[in-house]
Order: structure tokens, then C-alpha cells, then sequence
């Protein structure tokens, strides 16, 4: 009955969504659709209708919201040129000058903002002006622009995160947070690394002249305000000083007051930032909801024991087993969002993983690097799609050098599945992992 039910749910929820019906609503109907095997409707739908309430009824979830309001503030607040400016200063000596900017603010920016999408629009725009001027190759801006943004969506805050502890059973969000930074860097590092190698190849050098030690005193001192962002939140977070939840509403404050002493948030723009974040809230809130269903129908029919099962009894291999799960998710990647995936995958893969003792933090990195790597990748691929708008170029031409960013990223996310330290490492110094 569990692979049946598997195929039902599968199936309806492909359908619904080629026909283009919204994700939650897609999700709730292919879970009732499985359930209506053994449990009558008038059950089924009430059933349905608690868990919903239940799982929009978490006061974790508060920390979704405010996040959420945070991250467009600080759009808003004018802070891609403090931080374009401050990594440049540290990184332009390096080949290709701009392109490593480019990938290091979009690392920063990504974090603060919440956004990959956010952040190859605001970076992106902000470097255009000097990688023209030096004749640097569109695609290929366009190209390190798009892979380099989802970086930042594994460094914390991560909305993405949050998202996962709630589903995963409360996996601690501190530790998730000290987790992610570690493989964020990772892949701004591997992207840094593909651009060096082709700003050699084409001749583009750094800046010009020596270190400039006072120019980079001027450009942290515009960008402190903006950093200490997420030093203050993050770690007031993994200090335990307060919970995510109370860390998000602090991060609301220092962003508002950040935009009005930058003079960058009116009355009226302000007003309209806290409409478009409680759209971008209630979706992701009744979503999760939503997706409660999902997980009571998975748990009934014992879906997870009988994938389990499954993979078990076609290979005993570890190895063999993530690289599988791995390619599951790369693929659904392409099609979902990532929350929407986070909320399907995480019940069907996390009791697997546990059976051969991997760790639900590094597990969730795992899911939300794959799930990243989607947000970059066709066909949907939305971070990538407003790179090459911003770019002004096309997927023709973008797509020869993604390909070697592709290659740089998947090789960390195996180091990533393989070496659990890369995760591990900084929440088990900090005491939140045995």
C-alpha cells in the first residue's frame, strides 16, 4: 500500500502542477488523493483541515515572517554598494577583479537579504557598470553572477533552514545556522575558483597598483552597519542570548532603523515592503501547513519505511545510497522551489539517512545545497534567469560557462555529502552537537 500510495501522490501532484495549480494546493489534494485508500472522505478531509491548523500553529514558524520583512528592508536599504565595495577592496587583486567581487557580495548579500533572486538583481546591477567599462565577456558575468547567488542562502539566516528544523521534528535552528556557513563558503569558494581560472584564460586582471590598507579601513567601515547584521542575530542565536524566533523581530529593527539613517525607506515604501513580505509570509506559512497533511499521509501509509526499504534492499552501500538521494534531489530541483521540495523530501529521506547514522544538521545541509543548486539550473532556474536579464545576454550564451560553475558546485556537494565536517565541524566545537 505505501508505494501505491507513493505513486498516487506522485502522480496527482505532477498533474496538478503541469496544470499549473499553486504548490500548496497541489500538495493537499495528492495527499488526500493517496489517503482516500483507507480512510473515508468526511475523515479524511477533516483530518486534513487539523493538521493544516497544526502546522501553521507553530510559534517557531513566527521567525519565517519576520525574516522574511527583514530580508526586504535591507533590499531596500541601499547596502549592495557598501558591500561591493568592501569586497572588492579585499578581493581585487585577484584575477578577473570583478567577477570575484561579484561572487563574494553576492555571498554576503545573499545572507543578509534572504534572496539569491535579490541578490544577482542588486549585486548584479552594481558591478555591471565597471565589468562593461573593462570589457569583460556579458555571458560570463551573467554566468558568475547567477551560480554564485544561491550561496547565500546557506548562510545564515536562512528562512530555508528555519523551514527544515520545523519539518525535520525540531532539529536545532542554532545549530543548523553555525552549520551552513561552512558550505556557504564553500561554494562561493568554488565559484571564485572557476572565475580565476577563466579571468586567466581571457586576461582579466585585478586592480591595479599595491594593497591599498586605508581604501579597505573606508569600504569595512561603510560596510559595518550592514555586516553586523548577522553578527548581532546570528550570534545572539548560537550564544543562546535569544531564540530565532526572538532573533528574527531584532533583526526587523536593526534593518528599519539601517534603511532610515541610509535614507533609503520612506513612509510609503515602507508600507509597501510589509504588504509584498505578508503575501511572501502567507504563502510560505500555509504552504507549510499544507504540507502537514503530506506528512501525516507519509507517516499512515509508512511511505519513508517502504522507500527505506527500498534503496536498503537495492544497495547496502552508504556511498551509493546519498549519491541516489543526491540525484533525486538535483532533479526535483530543477522543477520546485526549494521550500516546497524541503517539505516533500525531508519525510521520505531523513529516516533513511538516520538508519546509518548521518546527522539531521548535516542532512539538511545536504537537502538545501541540492535544492540551491536548482534554483540556478533550467528549466525553471529563477536565479539564473534573472542574472542573464540583469546581464542583458541570453541562455545560449550563459549556458558553456555554467557549465563549469555546475562542475565546481557539484564537486562541493559531494565533499559536502562525504566529509561530514564541512557540516559538523563549527556546531560540534560550539557544544550543539554530541
Amino acid at each position: 500500500m505505501a508505494m501505491q500510495s507513493l505513486a498516487i501522490i506522485m502522480i496527482v501532484l505532477a498533474a496538478l502542477l503541469i496544470m499549473g495549480i499553486p504548490i500548496s494546493y497541489a500538495i493537499g489534494v495528492s495527499a488526500l488523493a493517496a489517503i482516500l485508500q483507507t480512510v473515508p472522505l468526511d475523515v479524511s478531509v477533516l483530518t486534513a483541515a487539523q493538521r493544516t491548523f497544526v502546522g501553521m500553529s507553530k510559534f517557531s514558524l513566527t521567525a519565517i515572517p519576520f525574516f522574511v520583512l527583514a530580508g526586504n528592508l535591507m533590499n531596500q536599504g541601499g547596502i549592495a554598494r557598501r558591500l561591493v565595495d568592501f569586497v572588492l577592496a579585499i578581493l581585487g587583486k585577484l584575477p578577473g577583479a570583478l567577477l570575484v567581487t561579484n561572487v563574494g557580495a553576492n555571498a554576503l548579500f545573499g545572507a543578509i537579504s534572504g534572496s539569491a533572486s535579490a541578490a544577482a538583481a542588486a549585486v548584479g546591477s552594481m558591478v555591471q557598470e565597471g565589468e562593461e567599462e573593462q570589457g569583460y565577456d556579458r555571458a560570463l558575468c551573467a554566468a558568475t553572477n547567477g551560480a554564485s547567488a544561491p550561496s547565500g542562502l546557506l548562510i545564515p539566516p536562512s528562512n530555508a533552514l528555519i523551514t527544515y528544523s520545523l519539518v525535520s521534528g525540531g532539529t536545532s535552528v542554532a545549530a543548523l545556522f553555525l552549520a551552513g556557513y561552512l558550505p556557504g563558503i564553500l561554494w562561493a569558494v568554488c565559484c571564485i575558483a572557476v572565475a580565476v581560472i577563466i579571468a586567466k584564460q581571457k586576461g582579466y586582471r585585478g586592480t591595479p597598483g599595491k594593497f591599498n590598507w586605508k581604501n579597505l579601513g573606508t569600504a569595512t567601515l561603510r560596510a559595518i552597519p550592514s555586516l553586523s547584521l548577522i553578527i548581532v542575530v546570528i550570534g545572539g542565536i548560537i550564544a543562546g542570548v535569544f531564540t530565532a524566533t526572538e532573533g528574527s523581530a531584532i533583526a526587523v529593527a536593526y534593518a528599519l532603523l539601517l534603511g532610515i539613517c541610509y535614507r533609503n525607506i520612506t513612509l510609503r515604501s515602507f508600507w509597501r515592503i510589509v504588504v509584498d513580505s505578508a503575501k511572501m509570509s502567507g504563502m510560505i506559512v500555509f504552504l507549510i501547513g499544507v504540507s502537514n497533511i503530506l506528512g501525516w499521509v507519509m507517516a499512515f501509509t509508512q511511505i519513508p519505511q517502504a522507500i527505506s526499504a527500498a534503496l536498503l534492499g537495492l544497495t547496502n552501500s552508504r556511498i551509493i545510497i546519498l549519491l541516489i538521494m543526491n540525484l533525486i534531489l538535483l532533479v526535483a530541483g530543477t522543477f520546485m522551489d526549494v521550500t516546497p521540495a524541503i517539505l516533500i523530501f525531508t519525510p521520505l529521506f531523513l529516516p533513511i539517512v538516520k538508519t546509518f547514522g548521518m546527522h539531521p544538521v548535516q542532512f539538511g545541509l545536504i537537502l538545501v545545497y541540492n535544492l540551491c543548486i536548482g534554483n540556478i539550473t533550467p528549466p525553471v532556474g529563477n536565479t539564473l534567469f534573472v542574472a542573464i536579464k540583469v546581464g542583458r545576454t541570453s541562455l545560449s550564451k550563459v549556458m558553456p560557462y555554467m557549465l563549469m560553475y555546475y562542475g565546481a558546485i557539484l564537486a562541493g556537494l559531494l565533499l559536502i555529502t562525504y566529509i561530514p565536517a564541512i557540516s559538523m565541524a563549527l556546531p560540534g566545537m560550539a557544544g550543539m552537537i554530541k
